[in-house]
């Protein structure tokens, strides 16, 4: 499949499994702890590590241990990262959480400096405080007595980003340039394994989520698997798609960059469509002046990762 297929697969994608995380959140978890709902997603992802292992026909005794453990504790972290993620979801809609998480390739761009010796350039320091604009635009944009709440939406995803971007890091490091097919089925594999001990972990040693997933698949009626079921196949099929975007595309930056520059244009355009479509499931507000500023944060954001990623 060609890389740039698979840039919009993962994309569409990742766009959608937002959208389905705020309503399955908002409809069915509304007060009873969103994260609840990764009880589920635990097996599911057990399940796709095993697949993925047996498919990659990879000889895992030729892994180092020190790099199964490190891949290992890429999936534990982006098993945590979904408790602030979810947080933010309670609290705010999918397009602002869609523009809160383009704070990444400024945090790729940070980490790269502190950590790995690389340099910023004069266009990468203007692309910093774009990117970062966006954001406080659309704190800024709210009601006095409802921007507390937006900022609070901004700070728990921020620190998800903060930890998905680690967690990334410890894969793409561990997975180093260049790697087949195989490999990459292999390793991601191990990380999804850890995702799922991880997300597991969190419930044995907070079973009052666990009783709250229960609860709600009582009350539902066992209806909450039919969305859980179909966003668990988009949260792997994006994940998937976008790694294997990656070694497929002439570069990584390239593949990187057409993800970034493109999500926030299909969230905004995917929240309005859905909205108008199914109120339920979009949920945005479209007056004149929310569309108007979540155009110019769009914008900002799109501009702000060309000029990261030149």
């Amino acid at each position: 499949m060609d890389w740039l297929a698979l840039v919009v697969l993962s994309v569409t994608s990742d766009s959608l499994n937002l959208f389905f995380d705020n309503y399955i959140s908002d409809y069915y978890f509304k007060g009873r702890g969103a994260f609840s709902q990764n009880y589920f997603y635990a097996f599911t992802y057990l399940l796709v590590a095993v697949i993925m292992a047996l498919a990659s026909n990879f000889d895992f005794t030729t892994v180092a241990p020190l790099t199964v453990v490190l891949l290992l504790l890429s999936g534990v972290i982006s098993a945590i990262d979904t408790l602030p993620y979810y947080k933010a979801l309670e609290l705010d809609d999918s397009t602002n959480l869609g523009i809160f998480i383009q704070l990444a390739p400024v945090l790729y761009l940070i980490f790269g400096w502190m950590f790995l010796g690389e340099t910023m350039s004069i266009s990468q320091l203007v692309s910093f405080f774009i990117i970062v604009s966006a954001p406080f635009l659309i704190i800024n944009s709210a009601r006095k007595r409802s921007r507390g709440i937006r900022l609070k939406a901004a700070l728990y995803a921020f620190l998800y980003v903060l930890m998905s971007v680690a967690s990334s890091l410890i894969f793409a490091q561990q997975l180093g340039a260049g790697a087949d097919f195989p490999t990459f089925l292999a390793l991601t594999s191990i990380v999804l394994l850890g995702r799922s001990v991880g997300t597991l972990a969190i419930f044995v040693f907070q079973p009052k989520r666990r009783k709250r997933f229960f609860q709600v698949v009582k009350s539902s009626k066992n209806k909450v698997f039919y969305p859980m079921a179909f966003n668990s196949i988009l949260d792997v099929t994006s994940t998937v798609a976008y790694r294997a975007a990656l070694i497929a595309a002439p570069s990584v930056a390239l593949a990187s960059a057409a993800c970034d520059a493109s999500q926030p244009i299909v969230i905004f355009f995917m929240g309005i469509i859905l909205t108008l479509i199914w109120p339920k499931f979009g949920r945005e507000k479209l007056d004149r002046k929310t569309v108007r500023v979540h155009v110019i944060a769009t914008i900002l954001v799109v501009i702000g990762i060309a000029l990261l990623q030149s």
